[in-house]
């Protein structure tokens, strides 16, 4: 079974994102990933890990029962998926995540205190988090 979660780790933003602020992705007819990802990971903070995030916007766009989730959810990390380093809240819309000891995840606006400790290597409650960067959006030179 494969998995996107990361534990103790901040993913800053792209270092080639053109955010020098977060801001919300802007709502459409029909959510994108990233609108719903926002969505799910700002409404409810350290609540969901970013396995459970992934796979229930997955789920929603395409519109699965809740009975056939479970089953859904092994088929779909049965294969390796895209984690969260891959979206658009850190490689557009300027929004860092913090991955905390239990993989649960919340989102940290760049330009922030709390994105700067968390950049320094440091969580909210002291312990030392690992680095990473949101995937860059374009190929470098």
């Amino acid at each position: 079974m494969h998995s996107t979660n990361y534990v103790n780790t901040f993913i800053q933003v792209a270092e080639d994102s053109p955010a020098s602020s977060a801001t919300v992705p802007p709502q459409r007819a029909t959510a994108s990933v990233a609108e719903l990802t926002f969505r799910m990971i700002a409404e409810a903070p350290y609540r969901y890990t970013s396995d459970d995030v992934v796979f229930t916007v997955w789920a929603d766009r395409r519109a699965v029962p809740e009975g056939e989730r479970a089953a859904a959810r092994e088929q779909f990390f049965a294969k390796g998926q895209p984690c969260l380093r891959s979206s658009d809240l850190g490689k557009r819309y300027g929004w860092g995540i913090h991955s905390d000891a239990e993989g649960r995840i919340a989102l940290v606006a760049v330009g922030s205190a709390e994105y700067a400790r968390l950049a320094e290597g440091r969580a909210p409650d002291g312990t030392t988090v690992a680095l990473t960067r949101a995937m860059r959006t374009s190929r470098r030179k």
